[in-house]
């Protein structure tokens, strides 16, 4: 990967990690327009399609709103698209296989972003004491050198829940690609259909209706019917 590559994927996820909460909100952090971005940055759009296929039903249910703080999807969406170019050029590994893996490998450690973004909220609780005190002296303007700071300080987050799924991911791709990469050839179309259902599967725990088993028997039969007319 060049330069260029790094830098345009650590800007993805500086974007996309601050539309989660800190600003924009466009739905640039879903994982199914993140990771397809990253691929396209990197010139591997269908890695990123298939990544953000994979992660974005997972952690659907689980939304940064208010004080809950889920696994970063964003992070381990752009971080796992940038995995598998980075090291599958370095290993010479290609393929749907080789992306799964990454996604796995991306997955626990997004677990990080939790523990990044919980720190830098309770950083910018520090703030609002000095904007309190910037109104009570008279200086309105301090209020958006108070705020630019707070946005600051989540775009350094997600660079650092980035850089920690890049740095581990690819030591531990590194590790176990050359045993388990021809295995995950192997099971390439098992897995790609096991992750969107262990994500339908999420889905459903969490809707909050009487009748979910109904709504799930309805679509999956539509779903059937319609690939039968087609």
């Amino acid at each position: 990967m060049s330069l260029a590559n790094w830098f345009g994927a650590a800007l993805m996820a500086v974007v996309a990690g601050l539309d989660r909460t800190a600003a924009l909100q466009v739905m640039i952090s879903r994982p199914l327009v993140a990771a397809p971005l990253t691929g396209w940055l990197l010139g591997a759009p269908q890695s990123g399609l298939l990544v953000g296929s994979a992660v974005e039903l997972l952690w659907l249910g689980r939304l940064p709103v208010g004080a809950a703080i889920p696994p970063d999807d964003t992070q381990v969406a752009v971080g796992a698209t940038t995995l598998s170019v980075c090291m599958g050029q370095t290993l010479g590994l290609h393929g749907p296989g080789f992306v799964l893996l990454c996604v796995l490998v991306a997955l626990p450690i997004g677990k990080i972003g939790q523990v990044f973004d919980r720190l830098v909220r309770n950083w910018n609780n520090r703030l609002i004491p000095e904007a309190e005190k910037a109104l009570a002296d008279g200086r309105p303007d301090w209020l958006e050198t108070l705020h630019l700071q707070g946005v600051g300080r989540f775009a350094l987050a997600a660079l650092a829940t980035f850089g920690t799924i890049l740095g581990g991911g690819s030591l531990v791709v590194w590790l176990v690609a050359p045993v388990l990469g021809p295995w995950f050839t192997l099971a390439a179309t098992p897995l790609r259909i096991t992750l969107p259902l262990v994500g339908i599967a999420v889905v459903l725990g969490t809707i909050n209706v009487n009748r979910s088993w109904t709504l799930f028997g309805a679509s999956f039969g539509s779903a059937l019917l319609l690939l039968w007319l087609v």
